[in-house]
């Protein structure tokens, strides 16, 4: 069963946020790939965050863009929970957020919505919790010390 993105209280634009994240894009360090991506995160309390993807010769230590804009978000003080993400690369089709960056958006935003756009094409729509089915969160963690 596929869950519905919501708006959580917070009025935004996806279409905002998308040419966001594709304009952000352009500032990606892809010396060695040369995929470029950009991601914008909206918190709850309407603040944006953006990131893009940071590559390394010693490609292990590459940061994703999706968890450098929850980074930057975290560097803020910020934790108002993720109500949604746009995730923007080259190429066209939709660039959707590899496995540790679900895991990141997950802790931060357990029922964001994620638009996932390449160049081309209409974006990918869904939330977090259908890209990371049954995801491991805090709140298991917490279940654990009981």
């Amino acid at each position: 069963m596929k869950a519905e993105p919501r708006r959580r209280g917070v009025t935004y634009d996806e279409a905002d946020l998308l040419r966001r994240a594709r304009t952000v894009r352009a500032r990606a360090y892809a010396p060695y790939s040369s995929f470029h991506v950009g991601a914008v995160v909206l918190t709850e309390d309407g603040q944006l965050f953006e990131g893009v993807n940071v590559e390394n010769a010693s490609y292990r230590m590459t940061t994703c863009a999706e968890q450098s804009a929850i980074a930057t978000m975290v560097t803020a003080g910020v934790r108002s929970p993720i109500v949604a993400v746009a995730v923007v690369g080259d190429g066209e089709d939709p660039c959707t957020p590899c496995g540790a960056c679900r895991q990141t958006i997950f802790e931060f935003g357990p029922q964001a919505t994620v638009y996932a756009s390449g160049d081309a094409g209409r974006p990918l729509v869904t939330v977090i919790a259908d890209l990371l089915p049954h995801g491991f969160g805090p709140r298991r963690l917490a279940q654990g010390q009981s």
